[in-house]
């Protein structure tokens, strides 16, 4: 009888944490404390508004600062998924450091701008000026670097200058600190006082320069493996999330507005507009962009020794091509190139 207890005492624990193992949310981990007023933020407020729980999958959010803290994370098995610069991801199974899967890209481009001080008014003037970066080797750096490039800026001539963060670098423009940087129009609506400064490149401007995919959803193989249930609906979730923020900017707005109280109901307005054709409707992964990303970061000098690694070993689309299949694809943006 003793025995037949202890048989069914080990029985009920094995049950209770097969259950709590089936009831654990599924972690993202992201690179920034606070929702920010870009594209990426559907992430975060896909979670306020309900749309994992409407795919049928509980998530739990975990915040770090910046792709390195989120890769570490991801590495040291706190998480299930995180959203990471492209070129960071793409390094590390380059190295054969993780073996990662791209799954989807919620925030596929930077909204980006470059702002300088007021009495720079041409590319050319930024020549043997200092550029606020986030790090050397960070997506701002490598995509900006491109811009100007392209733009007829001497790369060679340009102090960049490691600030952190974009409203850190924002600030540092203000206060005279740096000659120019680039960081998101939603920043720049944020700015209470631009008199001192000039947009020298727009949004549209700088993505045409540089159609180049920033950030990615991923996952390590294992998880795409064993959690792909979760995996699905939560690339659902993101889809038809930005979907309604892309049918209805005032949606994203007063999620916004909820979520970051400090920003300005006006400024969001005004940058949602800017961002109707900016969501991941379509799940993000644009295989042509990936393929311009791909080449543009094995022509750094720091690349020239890893691995050539081809789209097909690591970028994985079809938790994405399952949605566009049941819901159908939009065919006013966020094309797939494929």
């Amino acid at each position: 009888m003793i025995g037949l207890c202890k048989l069914s005492f080990a029985l009920a624990a094995l049950m209770a944490l097969s259950f709590s193992a089936e009831a654990a949310p599924f972690k993202i981990i992201l690179p920034y404390l606070e929702p920010p007023p870009v594209p990426d933020s559907v992430i975060d407020l896909a979670l306020r508004l309900g749309f994992y729980k409407e795919a049928g999958v509980e998530v739990e959010l975990m915040r770090v600062v910046q792709t390195p803290s989120a890769i570490a994370a991801l590495r040291a098995g706190d998480g299930d998924m995180a959203n990471v610069a492209t070129g960071t991801s793409l390094e590390v199974v380059a190295r054969d450091q993780m073996k990662l899967r791209a799954v989807a890209s919620a925030g596929k481009a930077l909204p980006f701008i470059i702002a300088t001080k007021k009495e720079i008014t041409t590319p050319k003037q930024l020549n043997g000026k200092s550029f606020g970066i986030a790090s050397i080797g960070s997506t701002d750096y490598i995509v900006s670097r491109i811009v100007l490039g392209k733009l007829g800026v001497d790369l060679n001539s340009l102090q960049f200058v490691a600030l952190g963060v974009p409203p850190v670098r924002a600030q540092a423009l203000l206060a005279g600190r740096i000659d120019s940087t680039a960081f998101s129009i939603g920043v720049w609506m944020g700015l209470p006082d631009k008199s001192a400064l000039n947009m020298l490149v727009d949004q549209p401007s700088y993505f045409n320069a540089a159609p180049y995919l920033t950030q990615l959803d991923v996952v390590t193989e294992e998880t795409a493996k064993k959690k792909a249930t979760e995996v699905q609906a939560v690339v659902r979730a993101i889809i038809m999330a930005s979907r309604a923020f892309a049918e209805k900017p005032s949606l994203w707005v007063d999620a916004m507005m909820a979520a970051r109280p400090d920003l300005k109901r006006d400024d969001l307005a005004a940058v949602a507009e800017t961002y109707r054709e900016s969501w991941s409707v379509n799940g993000g992964i644009n295989l042509d962009s990936v393929a311009f990303t791909t080449d543009t970061l094995y022509t750094d000098p720091a690349w020239k020794d890893l691995r050539k690694v081809p789209p097909k070993e690591w970028i994985d689309t079809h938790f994405i091509d399952k949605v566009l299949a049941e819901k159908g694809v939009v065919a006013s943006s966020d094309p797939t190139g494929r």
